[in-house]
């Protein structure tokens, strides 16, 4: 038997966002500052709300813990998370904590998280990955809009992650019919909107993108991202080489395109400032995307991937 997991209801397309009705008393979370926090809510049409933006990017969770100090009291009737990944994955942890429902309203499109059982934060100073029904939004809301005045680097980083989630998801052991369905649909809306520069198409990839490797994994070319993540590369640009390396080591079907894509975007190689048998080490913990990968991986292979990586052998 197969399970599939998405928001009770979403919202998407032109005009999604000031068409959601949102109730009164709802906290908004994000990391953007107020003259442009203050256009998305306006946009929004919301009234009566609380607001939080001080969501640090790459959270943790005393970002999370912050929310719930300052907010529990005041007892908001829904969390929504407004902006990236970072806002989103806050609002999926801390909403389940105060016992509230929470809407998810994605500003970049490439992690898919409105999508996802998946929250990632730091602990300790370290990423983790976490996966838990809890984390699934109630609604989510998905509109182009955003993708006006969004910096042309942030669109970039984004739209690779939504790209390295669908063909990783596709290769997943785990994946099923429907998921590697969704994941190839996914790749094929966004590989033609990058390739005809079309940023409009976007977000739509990016749901789909979500709900495929939402109800599956994505593998060895996240597992190889998290070590440059650690050293400050944005995640979308450390899967322009990690991902193209693990389709190649994988013999991924989207190997040859998925390089199309990075060439197209203009991503430059990446560097690794850790040693490599200790960031191989770091890399072989990560059984939640190493298990489903198609291949069993070993630190031999991990450690020819990161020199593939600084080296630009992709």
């Amino acid at each position: 038997m197969h399970t599939v997991r998405m928001p009770k209801i979403i919202n998407f397309g032109k005009d999604a966002l000031s068409s959601t009705e949102y109730p009164r008393n709802a906290l908004i979370v994000t990391t953007v500052p107020p003259e442009l926090s203050d256009k998305w809510i306006a946009k929004m049409g919301i009234k009566d709300y609380m607001l939080y933006d001080k969501v640090t990017p790459e959270p943790s969770i005393d970002d999370v813990n912050a929310v719930i100090s300052e907010f529990r009291d005041r007892d908001p009737s829904i969390l929504i998370g407004l902006g990236g990944g970072s806002s989103m994955d806050v609002v999926k942890y801390a909403a389940p904590e105060m016992g509230k429902e929470k809407i998810l309203i994605p500003t970049t499109f490439g992690t898919g998280a409105e999508m996802t059982t998946y929250c990632v934060l730091k602990f300790d100073g370290k990423k983790k990955l976490l996966r838990e029904d809890r984390f699934l939004a109630d609604m989510a809301v998905v509109d182009s809009y955003f993708m006006d005045g969004t910096p042309e680097q942030v669109i970039k980083n984004s739209i690779c992650d939504a790209c390295a989630q669908a063909t990783e998801g596709y290769d997943s052991k785990l994946g099923n019919n429907f998921t590697r369905s969704m994941c190839k649909e996914a790749f094929e809306k966004l590989y033609t909107a990058i390739m005809n520069d079309n940023t409009e198409d976007y977000p739509y990839g990016s749901m789909i993108s979500g709900i495929g490797f939402g109800n599956c994994s994505t593998t060895l070319g996240h597992a190889l991202s998290y070590v440059f993540s650690n050293e400050g590369v944005p995640h979308g640009y450390s899967l322009s080489s990690c991902t193209t390396v693990a389709h190649k080591h994988n013999n991924s079907i989207f190997y040859d395109r998925f390089k199309e894509i990075v060439a197209k975007l203009g991503f430059e190689k990446l560097d690794l400032k850790a040693d490599l048998s200790e960031a191989a080490d770091v890399v072989m913990t990560d059984r939640g995307h190493l298990d489903p990968n198609p291949i069993p991986i070993s630190k031999e292979d991990i450690i020819k991937c990161l020199e593939d990586i600084k080296t630009g052998n992709l």
